[in-house]
């Protein structure tokens, strides 16, 4: 049974046929985000400490890391990337003990992560690309770790799933001569976004398949891919997630977290409700407010697609008896509660009883 082990320095994740699904949480990354990549500039890190407690919190399974910021004052990424990689991966082993995936464009950069990393992370990525497999190939076989394997060449991303399966066996055969086992490498078939091509999931099913019977891999995606552009794209990702796991698919590279309401809307929601009459208490917090309304919460917290993750691993099996369904829809205590449950006023209660 092909298994890839990533560690931490005390935790092991393990990507499986037989595995629960492996969630990768994407959210410390620069790419697209313009508040976070300032801040990364400007040697803050706040919010790189608050995505990695709450994805923790969510229960992403691994940590992906991306460094890749252009600075204005230096556009050179070969020369910021590598100690920002340093910099994010140490602070974040100090704030949760999840095992890392190092992300990154720039070889120098793997390097540098792979030397900050505690344990065994998973490296990401190799392409079927000369240059790319020449420098990486040789870097997964001298940490001993486990790598991403993206889909693509130097003739770019095909539309066609053969030539898609074609460049991951070439991958998984060069990483042979460098003796590196085909349970260390994560196939990433790449997802087209369904809206563009309408056989997109039709394709990775397929593919996903194929990698596990023909090659014996694991596989990965970023799963957002699958609905870029569409309305409802939470809607998209709970059905593809569990669709994408019954075909074989055993990671992906996701935003684990569902998050916070805006003020805004709270706001915008309230003058709703004061147009209809009602009148609300005046103690009532926002949170509250967001929960009686169906507006979500105030805080970070699991999203749809882990609970989608989660009702399918119960479904297949890899969460025997539901254990970890049931923990994960278990209400928080109300504040006191936990106080009454456990403490002098439970003492009480049983003695009464």
């Amino acid at each position: 049974m092909t298994r890839t082990i990533v560690e931490s320095k005390t935790k092991t994740a393990i990507i499986g046929f037989d595995q629960p699904f492996c969630v990768i949480g994407e959210r410390i990354n620069p790419t697209g985000r313009k508040k976070l990549a300032a801040e990364l500039e400007a040697g803050d890190f706040s919010t790189v400490e608050s995505d990695a407690i709450a994805q923790a919190a969510a229960g992403a399974t691994v940590l992906d890391i991306n460094a890749g910021v252009v600075y204005n004052s230096n556009p050179n990424p070969n020369e910021t990337e590598p100690p920002l990689m340093t910099k994010m991966i140490e602070l974040v082993q100090g704030l949760v003990d999840l095992p890392l995936c190092i992300d990154s464009s720039v070889p120098a950069a793997l390097e540098a992560g792979l030397k900050a990393a505690h344990g065994r992370p998973l490296l990401n990525s190799v392409t079927g690309e000369e240059d790319r497999l020449e420098y990486v190939l040789p870097l997964v076989k001298k940490y001993n770790v486990p790598v991403v394997a993206i889909s693509n060449d130097d003739t770019g991303i095909s539309e066609d799933p053969d030539v898609r399966f074609a460049v991951a066996k070439k991958i998984v055969r060069r990483a042979a001569d460098f003796g590196i086992p085909a349970h260390d490498i994560v196939v990433d078939p790449l997802v087209m976004p369904v809206g563009a091509m309408a056989t997109a999931g039709l394709q990775v099913f397929t593919l996903v398949r194929r990698l596990r019977e023909e090659l014996g891999v694991n596989t990965t995606c970023g799963a957002s891919n699958i609905s870029f552009g569409l309305p409802n794209r939470h809607g998209i990702n709970n059905a593809f997630l569990p669709m994408a796991m019954g075909a074989g698919m055993t990671s992906a590279i996701m935003n684990p977290i569902a998050l916070p309401v805006k003020q805004s809307e709270i706001e915008a929601k309230k003058a709703e409700v004061a147009a209809t009459g009602l009148i609300l208490p005046d103690d009532m917090d926002d949170e509250t407010f967001c929960q009686i309304f169906g507006l979500g919460s105030t805080k970070p917290r699991a999203g749809k697609e882990m609970e989608a993750i989660m009702a399918a691993n119960f479904l297949t099996n890899n969460d025997p008896h539901g254990g970890n369904w049931i923990k994960f829809n278990k209400a928080p205590p109300k504040p006191g509660d936990e106080v009454r449950a456990g403490g002098r006023a439970g003492s009480r209660s049983r003695r009464r009883a």
